[in-house]
């Protein structure tokens, strides 16, 4: 077991608080810890030491100032850096549900953030590859042409502001430029009135701004990898609202963090939100809110466990899960874990 503490022995004219103030304690705090290490019988209860032989005092004290401040110096900033993302992370996922078959989706993606000095903004240059659908790469048409099309507007550029927060596309005309120049292409390899119908749809989508970028930021995988800076540092519970489902609308939770040092080099943060917002699932599941009253409330929960590095303060790992119940049945479960790669 080991000792942080020594034997003080008490010589004339000394005090709680004149020997706490040697160690930079308050008295109230010497006797705290004096009394949380000794026997019962020699328990202080007064400021004098009359009749008090000896007091264990600590080694190593710090302050609470002192612990905040540590605290600090192992987490991410609460800014956004250009060194807190890796370059590359693989991501996996599992969604599953009793209306839906189960789905296992593995791929890379890669990141390249750097800030903008004229701007005063963060820019993010988004890429993915390397799809995988229950360990295979896809075969079927409709599979590989929506490869495709994400395929030709890659890398999308987004701003990110200080904070972590993805406000939109740095130029959106680019990526519909971007598709309309190899539209032609996929059109040659991606034949007949289906891939046709799809191409239309997909250009129409991008065009549309807002949806656009809804779909990103609805996702798992952006709400995920890119947190809110300020996530790291709370102390006490509060409100944060996510899409519990992609292109549905978000969904206020309560949310608590606690975190732990997972070894010398790593920290875990992880975070837990419950729903608490007054909407049904059929309205989660359907992205439409309702005005008539709600019979059934939506019960939910997220998980988010962040991994990053005490000295570098880099994102190494995150894995999150939600869930998504009716009348206490589970109807939606999409989990995701993201390696740096």
């Amino acid at each position: 077991m080991e000792i942080d503490f020594l034997e003080y022995k008490v010589r004339n004219g000394d005090t709680l608080k004149s020997i706490a103030s040697r160690l930079g304690m308050t008295g109230e705090e010497l006797k705290l810890f004096h009394n949380a290490h000794c026997e019962k019988l020699n328990t202080i209860w007064f400021e004098n030491l009359n009749e008090v032989r000896s007091i264990l005092v600590p080694l190593d004290f710090k302050t609470e100032k002192q612990k905040e401040e540590e605290r600090k110096n192992i987490l991410p900033l609460s800014q956004l850096s250009e060194d807190f993302f890796a370059k590359t992370y693989t991501i996996s996922e599992a969604i599953e549900g009793p209306f839906e078959a189960s789905v296992n989706i593995d791929y890379t993606i890669e990141l390249n953030v750097h800030k903008d000095k004229y701007k005063n903004l963060y820019i993010l240059a988004y890429s993915q590859k390397d799809f995988k659908s229950n360990g295979n790469p896809p075969d079927d048409k409709m599979g590989g042409l929506s490869i495709a099309c994400m395929k030709s507007i890659m890398p999308i550029e987004f701003t990110l502001s200080d904070f972590g927060k993805i406000n939109g596309f740095v130029n959106h005309k680019k990526i519909i430029k971007a598709f309309a120049d190899q539209r032609k292409e996929i059109e040659d390899f991606y034949i007949g009135e289906v891939s046709q119908k799809y191409l239309d749809l997909f250009e129409m989508n991008i065009a549309d701004e807002k949806f656009f970028l809804q779909q990103f930021q609805s996702t798992l995988l952006f709400q995920t990898l890119f947190p809110k800076m300020d996530w790291f540092h709370k102390k006490a519970s509060w409100k944060e609202s996510f899409h519990f489902l992609q292109n549905s609308f978000p969904v206020q939770c309560d949310m608590i963090m606690e975190q732990k040092e997972e070894d010398h080099d790593l920290v875990l943060t992880v975070l837990k939100g419950q729903v608490m917002e007054s909407c049904s699932s059929q309205e989660i599941m359907r992205g439409i809110r309702l005005q008539e009253s709600h019979t059934a409330i939506a019960s939910g929960n997220i998980i988010v466990e962040y991994t990053t590095h005490k000295k570098n303060k880099n994102l190494l790992q995150v894995k999150s899960s939600i869930s998504l119940n009716h009348e206490e049945e589970l109807i939606h479960h999409h989990k995701i874990t993201i390696t740096q790669g």
